[in-house]
């Protein structure tokens, strides 16, 4: 069975777990305790030299981590990556607005005033992050007044990566209230069938 190494409440992690559960694959989840360094030891950067999670276990001795490439490998081949060579190619550039014009914001942000603290002396880099945070949610914003998924009419996994902390960027100051067009597209993500909710335990039929 698949092995996910993953910390329950990261983003990321939960991209990976909303995704197999939607498409209906077994996997078990070994949760990684980030904070006592077990991401660090040597054992664990034998899975993933990165030392992050989520990694996964596709076989025995066979990982993958990076979150996004887990999305594309699982879906590969299913209606949540585009046939169409346009349509594919704008869900990738939105899968890549998610890792460098959103995540290192939103989901710095939300960590660090939710979960570990804001760290001595990150206090200005805080509310440039909030800053910078809110320019990617009016691009967003601009994008889902246009169509109501990010790769045009259906859900894809760039919908799962731009959801997975959008949906929870409350947690990290940010105000989604302003945000109309996002709190929709919130609403047809989570119609998805199977929809998973990341503060859920995995279910035990995919155990």
């Amino acid at each position: 069975m698949i092995k996910l190494y993953q910390l329950h409440p990261s983003g990321n992690c939960y991209k990976v777990r909303l995704l197999l559960h939607q498409l209906g694959i077994p996997f078990e989840t070994v949760e990684t305790n980030i904070s006592a360094g077990e991401t660090r030891t040597p054992e664990f950067k034998a899975k993933n030299p990165i030392a992050k999670v989520p990694t996964v276990e596709l076989e025995p001795g066979v990982f993958l981590a990076e979150s996004n490439a887990i999305l594309w490998y699982f879906a590969e081949g299913t209606p949540l990556i585009p046939s169409d060579k346009l349509e594919r190619a704008r869900m990738l550039q939105w899968m890549f607005f998610e890792q460098y014009s959103h995540e290192p914001y939103i989901a710095v942000a939300r960590a660090w005033i939710a979960f570990y603290g804001v760290p001595p002396g990150k206090e200005r880099e805080l509310e440039e992050r909030i800053q910078k945070g809110y320019a990617a949610l009016d691009v967003m914003e601009g994008e889902l007044k246009k169509r109501p998924f990010f790769a045009g009419e259906r859900y894809s996994i760039a919908d799962i990566a731009l959801y997975a902390y959008t949906h929870v960027a409350d947690e990290g100051r940010f105000d989604l209230s302003r945000y109309p067009a996002i709190r929709s597209w919130f609403e047809r993500v989570q119609a998805q069938p199977r929809h998973l909710r990341l503060s859920d335990a995995v279910p035990p039929a995919t155990r």
